[in-house]
């Protein structure tokens, strides 16, 4: 790209993010002297007219939808090069994504934010518009002149019409945020699409956790206990595979949200919003995840049990007691303040569904692929109240260089370990391991030794 200055009238300050088909800055209006978002055109996608049209339609879109609930479109131009240009209002307290660094919200904002959510998607729908890609990372946050924020639906990419989401049947959307009739051919969409999605949002904020493929959602009070069992009422009717039996409107969902927040059980269960408690949702994404859970019955004689994740990326070996239970099916980086994403990943352990009580007699090892991102750095940001920090030591083993962060006293008198793994040349992936152990010897370097990647 060529380096850019300013843009007509808006002068550019600095890059607030790129995206698959452009680049957003942040620039600032000098004759009304006000900060905006400039969204231009990536220059590999200039001579594609389709993706053109697709970038000028987004920018019609939201301007169609006219609502201080959605992103506003200011002004539209040109490059000299001849890609094209729209001005935004800018969102000076990020996104959604941006809270869920620091973990899971407190239950109220987090509800809030969902139904405020909700009111902009409802906007959009009452527009004749259907967003279809509902997601953190879409909901800006902009501070209002009374020091509260607003909640703005943004990035109208994969956004339609409703006339024409009617007939869609191409898959559309982002993983954990995809309602199933939007993930293949089908009977088209409509705005109970969002609903999903926002339901979606709204797990990710209570949770920490992307939720799983429709159908296959686990439960939010098993990853949030003491969760009030009307949130997650409220939650998994919008993630309703049938959308015959999601709410019907946004508007509907927001209301209930709004209610819940309101009501005592969400003012008297706050969540702190640690690092480590959304790592341990992260965590228990991969433990508990399905209706049952795998018994381990790969023995690989006196050495220990051998298991392996779903998709045979990640094998490693555990002491025998270790390996009653099994859950292969990924995890989601964005815990440890990774990218978000699938990940290859598994938690095996006698007794996964106690894996988060620090408190717990629980001996087992969760083992994350990450492909983007700095392992090391976010393992060194880690912390476990209740559990005294020992210090950090190197690893050197085979193909692995890591450094080891160990914790003892835990409230139940465990004692656990986080490690950071890099190839020994460098490069991808890395490997974030946590080892709980109670009692007995040190496991801790026989089993990173036994770590096999592929």
């Amino acid at each position: 790209m060529h380096s850019l200055e300013r843009i007509g009238r808006y002068r550019l300050e600095r890059r607030l993010g790129t995206g698959a088909f452009g680049t957003v800055w942040l620039a600032h209006d000098d004759e009304l002297e006000a900060p905006v978002a400039v969204k231009v055109l990536a220059e590999n996608w200039s001579h594609r007219l389709d993706v053109r049209e697709r970038f000028l339609t987004e920018a019609r879109l939201l301007r169609k939808a006219g609502s201080s609930r959605v992103a506003q479109v200011y002004d539209i131009g040109e490059l000299p090069d001849g890609r094209p240009y729209f001005v935004m209002e800018y969102a000076d307290a990020g996104t959604l994504a941006d809270l869920l660094a620091a973990g899971p919200l407190p239950l109220p904002e987090a509800l809030r934010l969902t139904a405020l959510a909700a009111r902009s998607a409802h906007a959009l729908h009452e527009a004749g518009i259907v967003h279809r890609d509902v997601k953190p990372s879409n909901v800006l946050l902009r501070t209002a002149p009374d020091g509260t924020r607003r909640v703005l639906l943004a990035d109208l990419g994969l956004a339609k019409s409703l006339a024409q989401a009617s007939g869609l049947t191409l898959a559309a959307g982002s993983a954990g945020y995809r309602p199933p009739e939007q993930a293949g051919p089908g009977a088209g969409i409509d705005a109970r699409a969002d609903v999903y999605g926002l339901g979606a949002v709204g797990y990710r904020l209570v949770t920490g956790t992307v939720p799983a493929e429709p159908g296959e959602v686990v439960r939010p009070e098993r990853l949030r206990p003491g969760l009030d069992p009307g949130v997650a009422r409220a939650l998994m009717r919008a993630l309703e595979p049938d959308r015959e039996r999601r709410w019907p409107t946004a508007e509907a969902f927001a209301d209930e949200l709004d209610r819940l927040a309101s009501a005592p059980a969400a003012a008297v269960r706050p969540r702190g919003r640690s690092r480590t408690v959304a790592l341990a949702a992260a965590v228990a994404a991969v433990a508990v995840a399905g209706a049952a859970f795998a018994l381990v019955n790969r023995p690989s004689s006196a050495s220990g049990v051998g298991v392996e994740d779903a998709t045979g990326r990640i094998a490693i070996r555990v002491p025998d007691g270790w390996g009653r239970q099994l859950r292969d099916s990924g995890w989601d980086p964005a815990g440890l303040g990774l990218p978000a994403g699938h990940e290859p990943g598994l938690a095996v352990a006698d007794d996964l569904t106690r894996w988060q009580d620090l408190g717990a007699d629980v001996r087992g090892v969760f083992a994350g692929l990450s492909e983007h991102g700095d392992v090391t750095a976010r393992v060194d940001a880690l912390g476990h109240p209740g559990c005294h920090y020992d210090g950090a030591r190197a690893y050197t083993g085979g193909r692995w260089h890591g450094r080891i962060r160990t914790w003892s006293g835990c409230p139940g008198g465990g004692r656990l370990t986080d490690t950071a793994l890099v190839p020994a040349d460098g490069g991808q992936p890395q490997v974030y391991v946590q080892i709980r152990q109670h009692g007995g010897g040190d496991a801790t370097d026989r089993v990173l030794g036994s770590l096999h990647v592929t």
